[in-house]
């Protein structure tokens, strides 16, 4: 013990005070910060974690997690029969942070100060997901199955424009996107989603938090009331609160939001943003008397629906339903839909379906905000589309999902029992689990990450503070059957220890 109290005083570990972390989690973050400073050089050897727990007056288990959360993330290495070692070959996003760490002790020079919005931008959440396990590690949500991704075709089909290169996808393109895949995804929102659209009112984006932005540009003034969904996804909601919209959040049951309660809250909100088809996180559907409902509120009040369509086409009993912009009359239904869930996320790309008499003042934000998607990879997805890979890659996606949903829930019943409760979901790629009574999600997902694994609080996607049931949002589908049934019985050993 006594190299670590030369080069670290033991007083730089303390755990106590009055943190609501976990002890391992403050015991994690003090020897973290001991090797991005420096203070912990490359190669140093740290204590056995019995010698630790006795010294800090904590369990060892305590100790024992933290240095499994250090392990995985690269900090430290362990070598046989000797001990374990702050890393020598740290990775350079860890050098990275360390420039940033030393840099962050410099005062702020005078003068540097934040606008308004700036300092809202800063401090408002964009993810539930835990910044200390990177890469897709179980249950991750948000990917699709990558493993089964249709490599070889997309390949060809990139070279083919590649070889035979045409001016028009090298220039600079329209705003609004490539007109041959514009049609494509109005044709197929036709066939498969009932919405009823020309390729005129198709905006293509990066994805669904740019389609919010440049909606809240377009129908938005600030302090504008709108209707978000409680429990609801995070970026979009951040996405409203940086343009400056005040939100209302509205009960979400098993029946989808609920409009009644949204008027009593504030019935000339300007905008409501729902997800009826598979709402995110509780997965629910919007039943057709509340999406009638929810029609007749915005013609009454003037005011504007957002129909995030994300996953609707991964639907296990029966046919994926039909979206609600299809409902609408009066042209109030703004459509969002996103290729990032069905092909894969680090394509960016999305699209929106506006009101005929409004695509030309979406098409000049969509300028504003970064011009154009890349033009040669909406002609790829065009291409993908229109010569049947895309209809073909979601029957395959929805067979295997339907599996990997199958497994998960059967490695849970025979390992989470008392721990998590999870039931099936006829529709998605995630599942919710919901904690016993009384119990902390956010330790809990803490106390999954220390085992290497990618979970999200279900209390992060409350919109305003209350006494809820405790959940974890759980991502099944870019997993195979080995890795569902590890990462259980991983989840079981925190949830356990937790």
């Amino acid at each position: 013990m006594a190299k670590l109290t030369t080069a670290l005083p033991l007083a730089d570990l303390a755990v106590d005070g009055d943190s609501a972390a976990p002890l391992y989690r403050r015991l994690y973050e003090n020897l973290r910060r001991a090797i991005l400073e420096g203070r912990l050089a490359p190669g140093a050897r740290l204590p056995s974690t019995r010698e630790l727990a006795a010294e800090l007056s904590v369990s060892r288990n305590t100790v024992l997690n933290a240095f499994e959360q250090l392990l995985a993330e690269g900090y430290v290495e362990g070598q046989t029969g000797s001990g374990t070692f702050v890393s020598k070959a740290l990775p350079d996003e860890l050098l990275n942070a360390r420039a940033h760490v030393r840099r962050s002790t410099r005062p702020a020079a005078k003068g540097r100060t934040l606008s308004r919005r700036g300092l809202l931008l800063a401090r408002t959440p964009v993810s539930a997901l835990n910044p200390h396990v990177r890469g897709v590690k179980p249950f991750r949500v948000g990917v699709p199955a990558l493993d089964a991704f249709p490599y070889e075709t997309w390949s060809k089909i990139l070279q083919r424009h590649w070889r035979r290169p045409r001016r028009e996808l090298f220039a600079t393109g329209d705003p609004a996107g490539y007109l041959p895949l514009r049609e494509a995804i109005a044709s197929y929102l036709g066939a498969a989603r009932a919405v009823r659209c020309e390729p005129e009112q198709v905006i293509v984006v990066t994805g669904t938090q740019q389609a919010v932005d440049i909606l809240a540009r377009v129908l938005l003034d600030t302090g504008d009331a709108v209707w978000v969904e409680d429990y609801g996804y995070i970026a979009a909601r951040s996405s409203l609160v940086a343009a400056g919209a005040r939100l209302v959040p509205v009960t979400v049951d098993e029946e989808g939001i609920n409009v009644r309660e949204g008027e009593r809250l504030y019935a000339r909100a300007r905008l409501a943003y729902v997800a009826p088809s598979h709402q995110y996180p509780l997965g629910v559907t919007l039943s057709l008397a509340r999406r009638l409902e929810l029609l007749e509120w915005a013609s009454r009040a003037g005011a504007w629906v957002v129909e995030d369509d994300y996953d609707s086409e991964f639907r296990y009993a029966g046919r994926p339903l039909a979206a609600m912009q299809g409902l609408d009359s009066e042209g109030r239904v703004i459509y969002l839909g996103t290729f990032s869930k069905v092909l894969f996320p680090s394509l960016r790309m999305g699209y929106m379906v506006v009101p005929t008499d409004l695509a030309d003042s979406f098409r000049n934000a969509r300028a504003l905000v970064g011009w154009c998607s890349p033009v040669v990879d909406q002609a790829v997805v065009a291409d993908f589309i229109n010569e049947g890979h895309f209809a073909r890659h979601i029957r395959r996606m929805r067979t295997l999902y339907a599996e990997r949903q199958a497994v998960m829930i059967e490695a849970a019943r025979e390992h989470l029992g008392g721990l998590l409760e999870i039931t099936p979901a006829d529709a998605g790629l995630h599942l919710v689990g919901w904690l016993p009574e009384g119990a902390d999600d956010r330790a809990a997902s803490d106390a999954a990450a220390a085992r290497g694994l990618q979970t999200q609080p279900l209390s992060a996607f409350g919109a305003r503070e209350g006494d809820r049931r405790a959940g974890l949002v759980l991502g099944y589908a870019a997993f195979d059957e080995r890795e569902i049934r590890e990462g259980v019985t991983r989840l079981r050993a925190a949830l356990e220890k937790f």
